[in-house]
């Protein structure tokens, strides 16, 4: 594939991405169904066990953004190392790539957590626990989740 080609399916992931996170939210699902999707890469089991990450992890607010986690998890399904493969050195070829997408996403969006995110987005951070806050979250935040999860997507895209 050419990088015009790539560029082209990039941004087609940018947009189902971002109609996946207004549909159904949990940013890193939509981040792995798309790459599913569009490249391949992640199973099933991956795009489920990705379910608990959203909203910094729990929806606790305090780890790093679902969609940024995503981004990681598809990175590392394609050169994260194998179980088989523990013993064999620390595969820092991932990690220079998981580095370079948290550092294009920090300067990208501010911050890195969730709650850095919602406080760039809003002025305010919510407990997404509590139905009031996080309905309030939901209608401040309009499509900056969406676009944050597609950006990434896009960018995870072009880095595999």
């Amino acid at each position: 594939m050419n990088s015009e080609e790539k560029q082209a399916l990039a941004e087609q992931a940018y947009e189902k991405a971002l109609k996946y996170e207004l549909d159904y939210g949990c940013c890193p699902q939509c981040v792995l169904a798309t790459v599913q999707e569009t490249v391949g890469v992640i199973d099933d089991a991956t795009i489920k066990a990705s379910h608990g990450l959203s909203g910094g992890g729990g929806l606790a607010g305090l780890g790093t953004c679902g969609a940024l986690t995503g981004g990681l998890v598809a990175l590392s399904a394609k050169y994260g190392r194998d179980r088989d493969k523990l013993d064999k050195g620390r595969f820092i070829n991932n990690f220079k790539k998981g580095k370079e997408l948290v550092e294009r996403f920090r300067a990208e969006f501010g911050g890195i957590t969730c709650a850095e995110l919602q406080k760039q987005f809003t002025g305010n951070t919510y407990d997404m626990w509590k139905a009031e806050e996080y309905q309030a979250f939901d209608k401040a935040r309009g499509k900056q989740c969406a676009h944050a999860t597609g950006t990434v997507t896009k960018w995870v895209v072009e880095m595999l």
